[in-house]
């Protein structure tokens, strides 16, 4: 469970659009009236029906009191490192230490070209990159004797240092690939990828172990290195703190031009997600199991070995209670392969229990979010509200800000399932695997399970839809759902069962 250190900070991005220019500036002051920590601007020159991002900044620093400003991100082959350096200091001295510099390497030649800038190769232009970070930071340091003197490959500079920012100003970096990567753990202070351009939210852990390691050769902390996240959507709370919580983000910026959406975001998920988070990194004693289903209408007892916890794992898993829901079964629960015995006498430090504990908390979370399906699906089964009115309630959920319809709170649930199980197949478990080999076949036969319920839940998804536009479905979605719920239920506390003992001891 990576934890940089970071406060959570939450932020929106806007297009600079001269067509709008007033409406960017009022949600802009939108923003700071909701509490929202952080502003960003994309940074396109050559467009030319964007407004220009420098002066865009300057013009909303001196709108607005308290929020921070960022550009995300400037192109470095357009913005000359030393005057960059003197237009952010001025910048955070006029804004009373409110700016952050998030940089990025070019990408868009063609338009650059025309500009007037050089057009340079991918590896010339990190090499730019690298060369410019020591020149910005010289700019800053006025305590440093002389003037800044750097003669590199593509930059000459021989001036004077100045001004001194307001604040240590954060420089941010917009890395993808292996080298640039490298560069933020060796020079910068924030790691600023775009999850569309991820592709995967594995990516996540990938990029933060290639920066952790950098960091570390160049005698830095990875602590010193904010892990920052554009996000291409909205995306519920849960998912947010789940991000957070196992790749160590602590910005989130959603791109956004609704009012609505904004503050949403601001006064709805982002106090959720900081309650999420704050609850998942502070022990406590664990709470009662969530009662895995609330009306059965079978039963089969099909709970296997009882849990395999040490005497002193406070981390209980939560059992299988033998229920079911339906006739149907996705796989054989008989043949489950058990792990390792622990050492009975094993004593777990403070941390080693909170990390047995992270795994049963985002499961309970998961079960109550089932749950909270079920009774919308029961209600109105039962007649007490109609579907339109389901819908209003689903609104009212913590996790659920949007107006969705059923079906796409289906689609939301499956996609937080979904990210939790991407993040246990790209990182939990490969870790797992490397610490105790003897846990192959368990984490083998997870991950056929993880194959299995995304297969229903695309059962679940397009039953959830047909019904809100044919209630006579009914039957086929409380079908589906059963299943899901018997299937997810079970394969949480085999998981449980097995594996919140071994991330006891050998960490997330």
């Amino acid at each position: 469970m990576p934890d940089y250190g970071h406060e959570l900070l939450f932020s929106v991005s806007f297009v600079p659009s001269a067509h709008q220019a007033d409406a960017v500036v009022a949600l802009t002051q939108l923003a700071e009236r909701a509490g929202l920590d952080l502003v960003t601007f994309s940074d396109h020159p050559y467009q030319p029906t964007f407004l220009d991002t420098w002066t865009l900044l300057g013009y909303v620093a001196a709108a607005t009191e308290s929020i921070r400003l960022a550009g995300n991100v400037h192109p470095l082959p357009l913005r000359p490192p030393a005057m960059l350096a003197q237009a952010a200091a001025s910048l955070d001295i006029l804004s009373r230490g409110r700016f952050e510099l998030a940089l990025g390497t070019g990408g868009y030649w063609d338009a650059i070209a025309s500009m007037g800038a050089p057009r340079l190769t991918p590896g010339q232009a990190v090499d730019a990159l690298e060369e410019a970070i020591p020149i910005i930071r010289a700019a800053w340091d006025t305590d440093a004797p002389g003037t800044i003197g750097h003669h590199g490959e593509h930059y000459q500079v021989t001036a004077p240092r100045g001004p001194r920012p307001a604040h240590d100003i954060g420089i941010w970096l917009g890395a993808y690939k292996p080298r640039m990567l490298r560069v933020t753990g060796r020079l910068a202070d924030g790691w600023l990828p775009s999850l569309p351009h991820l592709q995967s939210i594995g990516r996540l852990g990938e990029g933060n172990a290639v920066i952790d390691e950098a960091a570390a050769e160049a005698g830095r902390s990875p602590r010193d290195i904010r892990r920052l996240l554009n996000l291409g959507e909205e995306l519920p709370a849960a998912q947010l703190a789940e991000i957070a919580l196992t790749y160590g983000v602590s910005v989130f910026i959603l791109a956004v031009n609704d009012p609505d959406r904004l503050q949403r975001f601001a006064q709805e998920t982002a106090p959720a997600v900081r309650e999420l988070v704050a609850a998942e990194r502070t022990p406590t004693t664990p709470p009662h199991p969530i009662p895995q289903s609330a009306a059965p209408s079978t039963t089969t007892n099909a709970a296997g070995p009882t849990a395999k916890n040490a005497s002193n794992l406070a981390a209980t898993p939560t059992p299988d209670d033998g229920v079911r829901l339906t006739d149907a079964r996705v796989w054989d629960e008989t043949t489950r392969p058990t792990g390792p015995a622990p050492d009975p006498t094993r004593r777990y430090t403070p941390a080693e229990q909170a990390n047995g504990r992270h795994l049963i908390d985002v499961h309970d979370h998961l079960r109550a979010e089932l749950a909270q399906l079920r009774d919308l699906i029961d209600q109105v089964a039962s007649g007490a509200i109609d579907a339109g009115t389901a819908r209003s309630h689903i609104n009212t959920m913590t996790m659920r800000q949007n107006n969705w319809t059923l079906g796409a709170y289906c689609e939301s649930y499956c996609r937080l399932v979904t990210m939790h199980h991407t993040a246990e197949d790209s990182m939990v478990f490969p870790h797992l695997r490397r610490s105790e080999p003897g846990l192959a076949p368990v984490l083998d036969r997870l991950q056929e399970e993880h194959h299995a319920i995304h297969k229903i839940i695309e059962r679940v998804d397009r039953a959830l839809v047909s019904f809100v536009g044919d209630p006579d479905g009914l039957g086929q979605l409380r079908e589906t759902v059963d299943l899901l719920t018997d299937s997810l239920l079970s394969h949480l506390s085999y998981e449980e069962r097995e594996l919140v003992e071994p991330l006891a001891r050998h960490g997330l």
